[in-house]
């Protein structure tokens, strides 16, 4: 039987996003897995906070592939594990047709959280930044609370805060791929150019050491899916990522050595021989 996580232990410092504390740092997607069940115990297994889930598919009125209403389904499961949902646009290729299945969310979902994925590229997904900042602009003045996401570039970012966005969601790598952070620096200039700004490393990430890498960077929290999902061990695999989420904010916390070309001996010694009689 799959428990949740246990952070008490040691546990990262808590955060807010748009007002609300969260405690754990791993914010969880709710597509492709085998059952309900199993995304139950997923997401009972990451200790997540926060589900994403895919409007497109659930509003077009699918069902499982095991029977029943996606949507019951999915607010069962998350009035089972506590967590709560974040809708997402995932799917869209305009503006337009982000805000109106945005608008479609709230009502079926009741929440202003939003998280908003404008497409602009079929093979790699990216995002596209002028119909993302445009969507942002509307959602916000709808009263949406946005979570944009885009990739690392920073004039888009300036652009998604100046818009109303409270957080940020860059990617690491394309949606799927299990590459990792395919470009450190950059996330790591975000980093240091939008201090104080909640930044979430959404997509890309196939292991946990990526997960650990993108919090010791300074990310405040990891949303992914596939990498769990598409696992042997669901439950398990969502444990893994949930220990390096949150031994990789710990280590940022409590601050990591600067890495350099040449060795440093670990415990000193001066150049004089030491005699002993």
């Amino acid at each position: 039987m799959t428990t949740r996580l246990d952070f008490s232990a040691a546990a990262p410092s808590p955060w807010r996003v748009y007002g609300q504390r969260l405690d754990s740092r791993f914010l969880i997607g709710s597509a492709g897995y085998p059952s309900p069940d199993v995304l139950a115990r997923a997401i009972t297994a990451s200790g997540a906070q926060v589900v994403t889930v895919g409007l497109k598919r659930e509003i077009a009125g699918d069902v499982q592939p095991h029977g029943g209403d996606a949507v019951a389904m999915l607010r069962a499961v998350c009035e089972s594990t506590g967590a709560r949902l974040l809708p997402n646009t995932a799917g869209c290729r305009s503006a337009r047709e982000a805000v109106l299945l945005a608008q479609m969310s709230r009502e079926l979902f009741d929440t202003p959280w939003i998280k908003l994925e404008v497409v602009g590229d079929d093979h790699t997904l990216q995002p596209d930044p002028f119909e993302l900042v445009d969507a942002a602009t509307h959602l916000v003045k709808l009263g949406f609370q946005v979570f944009p996401y885009c990739t690392d570039d920073l004039v888009v970012c300036r652009r998604l805060l100046a818009a109303g966005c409270e957080v940020l969601m860059p990617w690491a790598a394309p949606i799927g791929s299990g590459l990792g952070v395919l470009d450190p620096a950059a996330l790591r200039s975000l980093r240091a150019r939008l201090p104080g700004v909640p930044l979430i490393v959404d997509a890309g990430l196939g292991a946990p050491s990526h997960a650990a890498f993108a919090m010791e960077l300074g990310y405040d929290g990891v949303l992914l899916n596939s990498a769990v999902a598409q696992a042997v061990d669901p439950p398990q695999m969502a444990m893994a990522f949930a220990h390096a989420i949150a031994a990789g904010r710990l280590g940022y916390e409590a601050g990591l050595i600067a890495p350099q070309d040449m060795a440093r001996p670990s415990t000193p010694c001066g150049n004089e021989p030491i005699l002993v009689d």
